[in-house]
């Protein structure tokens, strides 16, 4: 598997869906999968899987002393394996810019120079394809197509991509071309592809012009609730109810729908506060916007949030909301019906297609979703229901059995059916 993100180093929801099929797939006593980061910090979670540092993977021929080595491996990967995949390095490489162990550095993140880092880390994917033995490629979103694609024509082995959002997602319609070029090669390339929802499938084949018996779909779950979390108590701090938008500040997400609605409700009733937790490049407009509409006494930036911290503030709401003008699949309302938190998501998101608890509305609908709103923290009956039955519903959307559809395309990839 190439991957961009993993727990509990992550910068939005590509992370948590590879963390949960990875760890869903585990299961399957018969799997081994190993998982290609750009910058492991060493603290992820290797009980289920093996994760291949992209950072210390040798991409030209170096000598290093033994010591130095053992240094800069810094226990990633051991020396033994550092001179594995040295030794399965073509001898036609001629890369520059890596350091003394032949490695080169990745920042772990999203860079002003994604397009190089990608380029780097398809590079180490040649030499890791060439080191080990495996079945079949896995590639999570369009920043490791490129990875995959080395991977299978120096192996032969078969791609399966697993589109996670596309570029028509995250630009709104404003489409960067290096990117649809990156996706489309990718999909083109691949045996097969997943897709974390019908909305994605549907813009895959229809933007991208791919067979429709190509594109399957594998909705995203929930990793269940470790004691650690389930033992966080409310931070709340005031009787005024709490609504809050978790996630990143971007138009994707819709922030400006949230803060508009917030405005109507204030306007019926005054018990409410309005929380806007995350970061992205539309946060000081945001704050500018809420301030042209009064309501800066009753509205609250976090800041970006992780781990703990996003079920602190899930389980001091009252609403969970995501207004999202177009969301893939969108897991974080199901982490907030999963510690009991009512949720409105907007029905351009993925996640609609399988909850049936949660309230729905159009993103751009901003007095349904103030309706809505108004409506959970106004009546008692109403905030029970969605509060009781959205937990059981999640609570049997298990990454276990995405894992098992997920299983089923490897399969007919495969041939094994």
């Amino acid at each position: 598997m190439f991957g961009w993100e993993f727990p509990p180093h992550i910068l939005g929801g590509l992370g948590t869906a590879s963390y949960g099929l990875t760890r869903g797939m585990s299961v399957q006593k018969d799997m081994e999968i190993s998982f290609m980061l750009p910058k492991p910090w060493g603290d992820e979670d290797q009980s289920f899987l093996k994760i291949i540092p992209a950072n210390k993977i040798p991409i030209c021929w170096r000598e290093p002393d033994w010591n130095y080595l053992n240094q800069e491996l810094n226990g990633r990967i051991s020396t033994d394996e550092y001179y594995h995949y040295r030794n399965c390095i073509r001898e036609d490489n001629n890369y520059i810019g890596v350091n003394g162990i032949g490695s080169v550095e990745f920042s772990g993140r999203y860079p002003n120079n994604l397009q190089e880092e990608i380029r780097n880390y398809d590079a180490v994917a040649g030499v890791v394809c060439r080191a080990l033995d495996f079945d079949i490629i896995h590639s999570h979103d369009w920043l490791t197509y490129p990875a995959g694609i080395h991977a299978k024509n120096v192996s032969g082995k078969p791609l399966v991509i697993h589109v996670h959002a596309t570029d028509f997602d995250r630009s709104r319609g404003n489409v960067n071309p290096i990117v649809y070029n990156i996706e489309k090669t990718g999909m083109d390339y691949a045996d097969h592809i997943i897709t974390v929802s019908n909305l994605t499938r549907e813009t895959v084949i229809n933007r991208y012009h791919i067979d429709p018996a190509k594109v399957t779909t594998v909705h995203n779950a929930v990793e269940p609730l470790s004691p650690e979390i389930m033992a966080i108590e409310s931070r709340k701090g005031t009787k005024d109810k709490v609504v809050t938008f978790l996630g990143r500040i971007t138009m994707q997400k819709g922030p400006e729908y949230f803060v508009e609605a917030a405005y109507r409700v204030l306007q019926r009733t005054k018990n409410v506060r309005f929380v806007m937790a995350g970061s992205g490049d539309m946060m000081e407009k945001m704050i500018r916007h809420v301030a042209f509409r009064n309501i800066s006494d009753r509205f609250h930036f976090t800041g970006f949030l992780k781990g703990k911290e996003v079920y602190e503030m899930l389980k001091s709401s009252d609403v969970y909301i995501m207004p999202s003008v177009s969301e893939p699949f969108g897991i974080s309302p199901l982490e907030a019906m999963q510690v009991g938190v009512p949720t409105i998501i907007s029905k351009q998101s993925g996640c609609a297609e399988i909850l049936s608890n949660a309230i729905k509305i159009d993103y751009w609908d901003i007095d349904a979703m103030a309706d809505a709103i108004y409506s959970i923290i106004t009546y008692p009956s109403m905030y029970n229901f969605l509060k009781v039955e959205g937990k059981k519903e999640v609570d049997e959307i298990k990454w276990e059995y995405a894992a098992q559809k997920v299983r089923q395309v490897y399969n007919k990839v495969l041939g094994w059916n």
